[in-house]
């Protein structure tokens, strides 16, 4: 037995949280550089608000409606899930956190009444973190995720949390479906479906699944089954090793200086180095991008790349940015515009099984591991900014755009909120 726990309109929840005079009232968050929308509460669904709808377009109208309008914290957001998630492991044998703001839950051979007990857990969760979740429970992952998404649009007598096999008529539900509300069906299968006669869940649960593997795969079979109450997706306790790190980002204004590009690397570079040691990784290679905007057509276009590769695997952060900043230099044209950068990580191995060559010293590796450990040790005790590399400093002109940015309130001390009495 299964249980996803989502976060109801996670960011602007966050939001809420410390601010809760914005309770019942429109709320929105923006995407990076404060581009578009993408999240809403309930009440900005209401006043029509599109995700992904352009904040140029909406500007107005949302000041005429009293829209509360945040640019993107993510690290307010990662904290905050942090904290939902930690609760949600206290009730559970075994979890899978499956996004920023989902959890599944391993229910097996609990005798509780789920739904009560799962209720109890909405309630610890908002007392906990102010955060309100909405609860889904059935014998498959697949099934769990439609009843979550069902006790979100209101259709639970229980409020936030609804188990699958109390529904009077799962039929009728499936048949309501539309597949493009099925969990791991994409809208070009969704199109695919329908050629081939399959129109709602209850159609797809009753096909065959030997012909669904023949024409889709492997996953649709499983989709299939998990729709039948077969349980075939099992709980992912230990998310996979990453293939590849990217960071990347759009700037808050468009840059032409080699230096302001540089700046920009560094961090680039410096942000993925951490995020190796972080999950005991390295990388064989590093691949660096600059581009301008795909959308300017008043100015000249112009995107190029960069690869290093590595004698010996690494996750030193001096060596991924002064591969970063030798990469940069050979792509760098003048005369362009350009709104966007980034450094790939494309080839990475466990950071354990990094041999070194006859001709490296292994005093370097060690001192270099060192090094590392320190720098982490302190950024982390005392903030991910205590200690940076120079170049990532001698510019602030790539840093994004966030007008409408609410403190740091749990992870900067600085940001901390202030209660008037």
């Amino acid at each position: 037995m299964f249980a996803i726990a989502d976060c109801n309109n996670f960011y602007a929840s966050c939001e809420r949280v410390f601010q809760p005079h914005l309770n019942g009232k429109p709320v929105v968050v923006l995407s990076n550089n404060d581009g578009c929308v993408i999240a809403r509460s309930n009440e900005a669904k209401t006043l029509g608000i599109k995700m992904g709808a352009p904040y140029f377009k909406i500007e107005k109208y949302a000041k005429q409606e009293g829209v509360a309008v945040f640019s993107s914290n993510y690290a307010l957001y990662g904290d905050m899930s942090q904290r939902v998630m930690h609760v949600l492991s206290r009730y559970a044998p075994n979890v899978e956190v499956y996004s920023i703001d989902e959890c599944f839950l391993d229910f097996s051979g609990m005798p509780y009444n789920l739904t009560d007990y799962c209720l109890d857990i909405c309630t610890i969760v908002k007392q906990c973190t102010g955060i309100p979740i909405s609860i889904g429970i059935a014998p498959t992952k697949t099934l769990a995720k439609l009843a979550n998404r069902l006790a979100k649009k209101g259709c639970s007598p229980s409020g936030p949390v609804l188990d699958w096999r109390t529904l009077p008529s799962a039929e009728t539900v499936l048949e309501s479906v539309p597949l493009d509300d099925l969990w791991g069906i994409s809208r070009r299968w969704s199109e695919k479906l329908n050629t081939i006669g399959i129109h709602n869940a209850l159609a797809l649960r009753d096909s065959n699944p030997k012909e669904m593997r023949q024409h889709f795969g492997v996953v649709m079979e499983r989709i299939v089954m998990e729709l039948r109450g077969i349980s075939c997706i099992p709980l992912e306790e230990m998310p996979p090793a990453k293939k590849q790190i990217l960071t990347s980002r759009s700037f808050g204004e468009k840059l032409t200086v080699f230096d302001d590009l540089r700046s920009a690397v560094t961090h680039f570079a410096a942000r993925a180095a951490e995020k190796l040691r972080r999950q005991n990784l390295a990388t064989q290679a590093l691949t660096v991008f600059i581009q301008t905007s795909p959308f300017d057509s008043s100015r000249p276009q112009y995107s190029n790349s960069a690869t290093t590769e590595f004698d010996i695997p690494t996750n030193d952060s001096a060596q991924l940015i002064n591969s970063a900043h030798h990469g940069l230099q050979r792509i760098f044209r003048k005369g362009f515009s350009y709104q966007r950068a980034g450094v790939l990580l494309p080839d990475l191995l466990p950071a354990s099984v990094v041999q070194a060559t006859l001709f490296d010293s292994a005093n370097n590796l060690d001192r270099s591991e060192q090094l590392m450990a320190a720098l982490d040790t302190i950024n982390r005790r005392h903030g991910k900014k205590s200690i940076r590399y120079a170049s990532e400093i001698i510019s602030n002109k790539w840093h994004m755009r966030q007008q409408f940015k609410s403190p740091s309130y749990t992870t900067n001390w600085r940001e901390l909120l202030t209660i008037q009495i």
